[in-house]
């Protein structure tokens, strides 16, 4: 229970300090909030949880074959929250990312990669 409650401490404050760093400094929390540290720490959770190399180097691969479709919300969300604000912003950017996932995931699957 000790180490579960460790790592949502330790998670919940990688989350704030990066949230906290872009109030001051919009680059430089957009550079932390780009690192892949959520991911670093889950590979590191998994690694002292004596999970096999296979399911940790499985974890690596399919979050880069998921991150791929979550980029273009980032090139539209701040075109399309100066015309229609945040809460409609968001939900467009969900939805686009949610089909843009749909179609990479069959788009890879004539590749051999099964997102779904």
């Amino acid at each position: 229970m000790l180490w579960l409650f460790t790592k949502y401490a330790l998670t919940a404050l990688l989350v704030v300090l990066i949230s906290e760093t872009a109030k001051h400094n919009d680059r430089l929390g957009g550079l932390l909030a780009a690192l892949p540290l959520v991911t670093v720490l889950v590979l590191i959770w998994m690694k002292l949880e004596g999970l096999p190399q296979a399911k940790i180097a499985a974890h690596a691969w399919y979050t880069f074959w998921y991150v791929v479709p979550t980029l273009p919300m980032f090139i539209l969300f701040p075109f399309f929250y100066q015309r229609i604000g945040f809460w409609p912003t968001l939900a467009i950017s969900c939805a686009m990312t949610i089909v843009i996932f749909l179609l990479w995931a069959r788009l890879l699957k004539r590749f051999g990669v099964y997102l779904m």
